[in-house]
This record gives structure tokens, sequence and C-alpha cells, in this order.
């Protein structure tokens, strides 16, 4: 092992020993029990476990520091499309809305498709 290896190694214990300092203090004053999650199992939801391994590390930082991936903005701007034809059918602004409607979603199975050619999916 060289040096910086060393070095790298001695930083990562020095803060795992303050993580577990912390976690510590934390359980002897009853901080940790009072949570509302203490005891249960984490909940990822939102396909963390669908997601392939290699990528929910960074995706989960990326959503957790309110990155939305343009794909998905994407998806959501389908949706409210579909609930606003949805509630008004007959609309003045329906047949334009129904164009514009058929297009995200057109543009979005090329989205998809193109991440899924590049092995990101």
């Amino acid at each position: 092992m060289n040096i910086e290896e060393r070095k790298r190694e001695n930083a990562l214990r020095l803060v795992e020993d303050h993580i577990g300092r912390h976690l510590a203090e934390s359980q002897k004053t009853g901080e940790l029990q009072a949570a509302a999650s203490f005891g249960k199992p984490l909940d990822f939801g939102d396909g963390y476990f669908e997601t392939p391994e290699d990528l929910r590390m960074g995706y989960k930082i990326l959503k957790d520091g309110g990155y939305v991936p343009p794909e998905v903005e994407l998806m959501q701007e389908i949706e409210a499309l579909r609930r606003n034809l949805e509630a008004a059918p007959n609309g003045a602004d329906a047949p334009a809305n129904q164009k514009r409607l058929s297009e995200m979603r057109q543009k979005l199975a090329m989205q998809l498709e193109r991440l899924r050619g590049s092995g990101a999916l």
C-alpha cells in the first residue's frame, strides 16, 4: 500500500470514528429512538431497486439534490397535458393539445430509445 492509499484509509477511518461517536451519543440521548423511522426498513421507493445497481447511488444523489432528469420532466409534462385533455376533451384547444401530446410522447420515446442504446437504461 502506497502513502496516498494509507492517507486515504486513515482519513476514512477518522470519518468513520467521528460518525460512530455521534451515533453513540444520539443513541444515549434517545435522539435516534425518537425518529419516526427508527427500527423500520428504509423506504427507497421511486424505483430504487429497479435501477441498475451501478447507477443507483448517482441517481439517488441527483434526486436528493432536487435534480430531475429531462426524461422525467417530460413525463410529468405529458401527464399534466393528458389530465388537461381528459378534463376538457372538447375544449377549443383540445386538437392542438392532442397534437402536442402526441409529439411529446414521440420525443420521450426517442429519448428513452437513445438512453437504451447508450446503455444508460
